[in-house]
């Protein structure tokens, strides 16, 4: 890992998941994006995010691809990581309704429960506040919650119903349960790329 210039290249986890739209609102926030599929290109990069998708595949691909070790290492080296949905899930050091054996990355002192608010069907838009940084719209799809946090834990966000943790801070790890890449909203991935230009 480099050290994070004023224009930070903040790779996107490209096995599953949303990456083109993070790439766009990384762009937006002023950061160079890459995708990241193997070790070398992890090494590349000043940050990362693990985007949405489904965590318990993006965990298999993950062990496939030889990504699993080299990102927990990363992580625990101190790379800022960003973790989106199933991210946040990845993140997680805990997690409540996984499948049999499910792994995760894990980085941030926290237990999240999988799909907490519901099904596809489910799925829903919220308006809450992020980081002090006013209202914004947040996508919800088939999202998981936090259940609760480490005492070194920062919650950057809460939902409804029952004020849900959904958005958190641990260090140089952010995590959000909703989608800020499907919104044109960039404020969330602004707020990381300062966190990759501070550290």
């Amino acid at each position: 890992m480099t050290s994070a210039p004023t224009m930070p290249t903040i790779g996107v986890l490209a096995l599953q998941g949303d990456v083109r739209e993070h790439a766009r609102s990384l762009e937006a926030a002023g950061a160079r994006a890459v995708a990241v599929r193997r070790p070398a290109e992890l090494d590349a990069v000043d940050a990362l995010i693990v985007p949405g998708g489904e965590s318990t595949t993006m965990w298999k691909l993950a062990d496939a691809f030889e990504m699993l070790e080299p990102l927990r290492a990363h992580i625990k080296g101190g790379m800022p990581t960003y973790g989106s949905c199933a991210g946040m899930i990845m993140l997680a050091d805990r997690i409540e309704g996984g499948i049999d054996g499910q792994q995760t990355i894990g980085g941030i002192d926290m237990v999240v429960r999988r799909n907490a608010f519901g099904r596809q069907i489910d799925s829903f838009e919220a308006s809450l506040d992020f980081a002090g940084r006013g209202p914004l719209r947040a996508v919800f799809i088939r999202a998981p919650w936090v259940e609760s946090v480490g005492p070194d834990v920062e919650v950057l966000g809460v939902a409804e119903p029952g004020d849900r943790i959904v958005a958190v801070r641990q260090g140089p790890l952010l995590a959000t349960s909703f989608h800020p890449e499907l919104t044109g909203d960039a404020r969330v991935h602004s707020y990381f790329v300062e966190m990759v230009r501070e550290l």
